[in-house]
């Protein structure tokens, strides 16, 4: 059977979606291909998306921002927004029979200190892989929330 291709969209692609594709490449083994898209993407990765990715142990340094549009020819079997500008701009994906829509806090948008700017990219990081956790549960066959639908 081949990998489920799970998208994963938010506005810039910069931080939720690639630490939530990353989060699923690692937890999710080889029965699902994540990818991450942006809305409006941004021109980098969000270097802090970074540093909390490295601290589990998952380089996401060379990875680049995409446009949800570059999906369109895709065959998709769950399309996972993860911010509610993402929702509404997200495109009708041929063959996606299926949508989940967590609505997070943008870690990119925290102000302060450098260390309260990390602490909210940990908190996102550490949301989306729970999140991921039980969307993995939930797919093997058991019954947990994913937390909301589309």
């Amino acid at each position: 059977m081949p990998p489920k291709t799970i998208l994963f969209l938010c506005t810039g692609n910069q931080a939720r979606s690639q630490m939530a594709e990353a989060t699923m490449r690692r937890l999710g083994g080889d029965r699902y291909e994540p990818v991450s898209a942006g809305s409006a993407p941004k021109d980098r990765v969000h270097p802090l998306a970074v540093e909390v990715m490295a601290e589990r142990g998952v380089d996401i340094s060379g990875v680049v921002p995409k446009s949800a549009a570059s999906f369109l020819e895709t065959p998709v079997d769950l399309v996972v927004t993860l911010c509610d500008s993402a929702r509404q701009a997200c495109p009708v994906f041929p063959g996606a029979p299926e949508g989940i829509h967590w609505d997070l806090e943008d870690p990119a948008a925290a102000g302060g200190t450098r260390e309260e700017r990390l602490a909210a990219f940990r908190l996102a990081r550490d949301e989306i892989e729970r999140r991921i956790e039980r969307l993995l549960a939930e797919d093997t066959g058991h019954t947990h929330d994913h937390g909301g639908t589309a």
